[in-house]
Order: C-alpha cells, then sequence, then structure tokens
C-alpha cells in the first residue's frame, strides 16, 4: 500500500509509468493464455488518478495483442440481476432447478481474452461483494467465464475527494495490484502515435507540472487538443481557444495554455520541417534563433528534441538518404548539449528500426555511445 500525503490518496503495488503497466499486463497475459492449467490467472488492479488513461491502455493493449475484449462498469449497475444474471427455472433429470441466465456482457467465446472491469472501486458496495466470487473463481452462481480469459480491472485512488467503496483486505487479496502515474515522454511518445496535434504535444511537454489536476488530465488535454485541432492560426482565434480551454481545463492550464500561445511556442520547429528541409541552414538559423540566444533556452531544445525521436520511434518509413543527412546535422548541432545528444543518439539506435542503426556510424557519435555503454 503506498500513500501520497499531499491528497491522502491510497493505492497498492508499484508506481510505474504507461509502459511498465504493459509490460506487467504482458508477462501476466504471456503466463496465462495458451498454457494449460487448473488454475485460473490471479486478476489484475490497475489504480491511478483519473483520466490517465487506464482503461484505454487496457482496451489497446487487448486489441494490439488479438485478444477478445469485453468492458463492463459496475458503478452502473443498480440490481444484482445486472452482475449475476436473472434467474430462470429449468428441467434437470425431470426437476425443476433455478439456474441463472448469464447477463448479455458475459463473454461467450473462448479466449485468449480480457475482461475489464472499469472502476471497480465506484461500484455500490452490495455489487463489490458479489464481483468477489467473480475474481476468486471466474464464475457466478449458475454461469463461468470460457476458458483463457483474464479479469484486469481499474480502480482510483482510495480517500482523498474520490467518491469509492473501500475494499477490504479479502477482496484486495484476490488481485495483483499496480499504480499507474503520469509521465510526460511516455505520454509524448503515445501521442505521436496517435497523432494528436502537435501543438498540444508541445505544450505538455513545455508545462509537464500542469497536467494533473482536478480538471485537468491527459484525457481532458486529449479532449482539449481535438476541439482545437481544426483552429490553423490559434493567435488569431485567441479568444474562441480560450473559451474552449476554460472549459475544459483547470484556470491555472487555460492560463498557461494562451501564455504557450502568446510567445509562439506553438510555433516550434517540427519534425518534418527538419528531416525534409532542402537547405539545412535555414533550420540551423531557426533553432538558433530559438534556442542559443543571451539566455540558452535548453526547455525549448528538450522538447524539439522530444518529438523528432518520438516521430522517428513511430514513423516506419525508411529515412531517405537526404533525411538522414538532416539528421546527422540535426544531432551534431554546436548548441545541443552532449548529454541530451547522448540520450536522443541511445533512443534512436534501441528503436526497432535499422535504418537509425547508421547512426553508428557518425564517428562522433559512434563514440559517444560507446564510451557511455
Amino acid at each position: 500500500m503506498e500513500k501520497n500525503n499531499q491528497f491522502n490518496y491510497i493505492t497498492y503495488g508499484a508506481t510505474v509509468n504507461a509502459d511498465k503497466v504493459r509490460d506487467f499486463l504482458k508477462h501476466l497475459t504471456d503466463c496465462s493464455f495458451g498454457k494449460k492449467s487448473l488454475n485460473r490467472p490471479t486478476p489484475a488492479c490497475i489504480w491511478g488518478m483519473h483520466g490517465i488513461g487506464k482503461t484505454e491502455l487496457v482496451k489497446e493493449f487487448a486489441l494490439e495483442n488479438g485478444f477478445e475484449f469485453i468492458y463492463i462498469a459496475p458503478a452502473q449497475f443498480e440490481e444484482m440481476g445486472d452482475l449475476v444474471g436473472m434467474p430462470q427455472i429449468k428441467d434437470v433429470n425431470d426437476k425443476n432447478t433455478t439456474q441463472f441466465v448469464a447477463p448479455d456482457w458475459v463473454p461467450t467465446k473462448k479466449g485468449p481474452g480480457i475482461l475489464l472491469i472499469d472502476d471497480i472501486n465506484r461500484a455500490d458496495d452490495r455489487i463489490l461483494r458479489g464481483i468477489m466470487q467473480l475474481l476468486q473463481n471466474y464464475e457466478l452462481v449458475s454461469w463461468t467465464l470460457p476458458e483463457n480469459w483474464m479479469i484486469i480491472s481499474t480502480a482510483n485512488p482510495d480517500g482523498g475527494d474520490y467518491s469509492v467503496t473501500t475494499m477490504d483486505d479479502a477482496m484486495l487479496t484476490r488481485m495483483i495490484h499496480v499504480s499507474m502515474e503520469f509521465d510526460v515522454k511516455t505520454w509524448a511518445r503515445w501521442a505521436e502515435k496517435k497523432e494528436i496535434d502537435p501543438r498540444g504535444i508541445a505544450f505538455v511537454l513545455n508545462y509537464p507540472e500542469v497536467v494533473t489536476g482536478q480538471r485537468t488530465t491527459p484525457r481532458s488535454l486529449v479532449q482539449f487538443f481535438q476541439s482545437i485541432n481544426s483552429i490553423s492560426d490559434l493567435k488569431k482565434s485567441l479568444d474562441l481557444v480560450k473559451i474552449i480551454a476554460d472549459g475544459c481545463l483547470d484556470q491555472e492550464t487555460s492560463v498557461a495554455f494562451i501564455n504557450f500561445i502568446n510567445m509562439d511556442l506553438d510555433k516550434l520547429v517540427a519534425p518534418e520541417e527538419i528531416l525534409n528541409t532542402i537547405d539545412f541552414k535555414l533550420i540551423n538559423g531557426r533553432l538558433k534563433e530559438l534556442i542559443d540566444g543571451k539566455t540558452k533556452r535548453l526547455d525549448i531544445l528538450s522538447v524539439i528534441l522530444t518529438r523528432l525521436t518520438n516521430s522517428l520511434i513511430y514513423n516506419k518509413t525508411e529515412l531517405s538518404n537526404k533525411q538522414f543527412d538532416n539528421l546527422h546535422k540535426f544531432i551534431m548541432l554546436p548548441f545541443i548539449p552532449n548529454d541530451l545528444r547522448l540520450s536522443m543518439a541511445q533512443d534512436l539506435v534501441n528503436a526497432d528500426r535499422k535504418d537509425l542503426k547508421r547512426l553508428y556510424a557518425i564517428p562522433e557519435i559512434g563514440k559517444l555511445i560507446l564510451t557511455k555503454m
């Protein structure tokens, strides 16, 4: 059990980022699916603040791995029948027997599959106690989950101001727990992959401290970025942008985004511009003006490096010779500190792309990487 002293929140299991949660789920499903065993896998519970993407992560994980996926939100269950099903009388061996017919959410196909019990601790206490048997035996009253299914639940932290039902030790010990926290670099990689508005990605990388608030969450930020995606010039539509921001986010985040626009930080050099420029001197001039003035703007440089790295990792199209030459020139810019240069180079050569391994052939980069191994 872990306690956040600032908010008096209680969570369970190791606190890790979304990538580590994926690794955790991959291990559990690898161990559980496709192996003959009399024992069902221990259900897992992912704890975390609202809006950080727990539900979306599990759904994406299931779909990416080709698993069947069923979603239920027990907070919406009003009667025990929503959970256990409805009784009906059946003739079994010439004897009338009452059996429960499974609800329509119960999977009928053999797995591998994941049953997601979302926001499990927002369910009414009666429903929560009813779920205990499902977690323990993968069955309820008269029906059983098909083979090769795994139960995964999500939960908001206990304590604090969340409207949740506290789970006792008897229920907690029926699951294996992990707590998910927001990590800006992990989120930025996901956002690049999902083609979230690049101005939004740049904002979050510049202001990671505003992401976890009462109304500002990764989820509400994505909603905001989707709402302004069609506005090509944010500065010209500042009043509209402010209205939308105030409707989605905490006031502090809204003000920070408006400042972000007024400082023209939404116009940072994009990865495509760096890689596809015909004359790199033009890019060099823009970058130097942005970063290498009287005060070095390493914060801006870090955002540009992160976005370029993530773009290269998730875009599987092989670089042309010209694009690789531009990447070479960029990574060797003299105003990039060696620690940032090394971090970027290591991320790129470790990516699942053969064309990026060519960075080893650049003497300065190869030497830098090898001396730090």
